[in-house]
């Protein structure tokens, strides 16, 4: 204990808590469009083209320019997914073709790459002692602009994402909100390669909102909720690995997972209770139909 309090009077690590916290309020915005789009595996494929651009970066230009270039591919393939796999039936080979091309290029760039380990295992697991004042200011940067553009376009955005053929029929610009979207989710995603890693990215853009989405099926309610859990895990995740100086992203799931099974537990629970609850006017109205046969059955008949 002594030694986290210790870390938490560091500069790095409130630079690293500042940019956890933003990056929680995008992931926890997102993640209910990603959920009701079914863009998890898209998130993936984002995260492993983030990787190949980081990887790259750090090998052309140094460690100074790994955010950048996570940025830059995140963005690149979230627009060729945007303009491609637009069908449901196509967007999964897209991603997988896109997904594999990523990984196979960034464990390349990673191989080239002569300098420090560490900077090559960051990417795949996050390492908060690298972020500096640079990388809060594109943080910053990039909150600011994912915050504005769904505050312009987030209900047209909620209405495409839960029935695209009704948006588009009521002549909602369906086509280009999904490269929108797209562009967005790069962004964050490329955010969260920097800090969790690219392997567990997605326990940060998907278990928050599928932990919400447990608990009610409100939009407003579940985007709350979400953004409370994935702060949770992020700034949870960074106190608790200081201590055993350990990368953050196994305790970011980690403490993802367990939110989730516990909102699964209690939504499960008020599922069971809602439907005991209508079971029981029924039965009495059964109970009361017998009582009402056997009166009737026990009444004299009419003579004829």
């Amino acid at each position: 204990m002594s030694t986290t309090w210790f870390l938490l009077g560091e500069g790095f690590v409130r630079q690293a808590l500042l940019a956890g916290a933003v990056l929680a309020l995008l992931a926890g915005l997102l993640g209910p469009l990603v959920v009701g789009r079914g863009m998890a595996f898209a998130v993936h494929g984002t995260a492993e083209l983030s990787f190949a651009g980081g990887a790259g970066a750090l090998l052309l230009f140094g460690a100074g320019a790994v955010g950048w270039g996570a940025l830059v591919g995140a963005v690149l393939v979230a627009l060729v997914f945007g303009a491609l796999g637009l069908a449901a039936h196509e967007r999964d080979s897209v991603i997988g073709v896109l997904l594999s091309f990523g990984l196979g290029l960034g464990v390349l760039f990673q191989s080239l790459y002569t300098g420090r380990s560490a900077n090559k295992f960051g990417l795949l697991v996050g390492q908060i002692v690298g972020v500096d004042t640079g990388d809060l200011v594109s943080l910053a940067v990039t909150g600011v602009v994912v915050v504005g553009v769904l505050a312009i376009a987030y209900r047209p955005l909620l209405f495409a994402s839960l029935d695209p053929t009704m948006a588009a029929a009521r002549g909602v610009p369906v086509r280009a909100l999904s490269v929108a979207f797209a562009v967005l989710l790069g962004a964050t995603t490329a955010l969260g390669v920097q800090i969790v890693g690219a392997l567990l990215v997605l326990s940060l853009l998907i278990t928050p909102a599928a932990a919400a989405a447990r608990l009610t099926a409100s939009p407003l309610r579940a985007t709350v909720l979400a953004v409370v859990f994935a702060e949770v895990a992020v700034l949870g995740g960074i106190v608790a690995s200081l201590a055993p100086g350990l990368p953050i992203s196994p305790f970011v799931a980690g403490i993802a997972f367990v939110t989730y099974l516990i909102c699964r537990v209690v939504g499960s629970l008020r599922t069971r209770r809602r439907a005991s609850r209508t079971r029981v006017p029924s039965s009495s109205t059964d109970t009361s139909t017998s009582s009402q046969s056997a009166l009737a059955s026990q009444s004299p008949r009419p003579r004829s």
